[in-house]
């Protein structure tokens, strides 16, 4: 699943086992690399997903209602991963959720109705 990415952009099959293993380490999911799907918890497979976005190294990842179907606990670990790739390997996130919550962990948010800002704020 995270190799995939690297398989349409023609990456030369060592480079791609380097970056995938860096994927993994970067989402926590080291150890879980030859498991399928259904042997990864909801959490676990979001993790992955967010493996597969990182692996070409992107500056800037686009994420469509992130947790939305993960419990609070886990919501709060995929933020912490976000905040730690943000920090370490400096990629923008910009998320789109409807959880207030979730979006009070961020650095800004943008309040968007009826396709028009109603609000820009930077969180402290």
């Amino acid at each position: 699943n995270i190799e995939l990415p690297l398989i349409y952009a023609k990456v030369k099959t060592a480079v791609r086992t380097r970056n995938v293993m860096e994927a993994l380490r970067l989402v926590g999911l080291e150890t879980r690399g030859g498991h399928l799907p259904s042997q990864l918890s909801g959490g676990q497979q979001q993790r992955v997903a967010i493996a597969r976005a990182l692996v070409n190294e992107p500056e800037i990842l686009l994420a469509d209602e992130p947790t939305g179907n993960l419990d609070t606990k886990t919501s709060a670990e995929i933020m912490e991963v976000f905040r730690k790739l943000n920090e370490e390997k400096r990629v923008t996130f910009i998320l789109v959720t409807h959880d207030r919550d979730l979006g009070m962990l961020t650095d800004r948010i943008i309040l968007i109705r009826d396709g028009c800002i109603e609000n820009d704020s930077l969180i402290n």
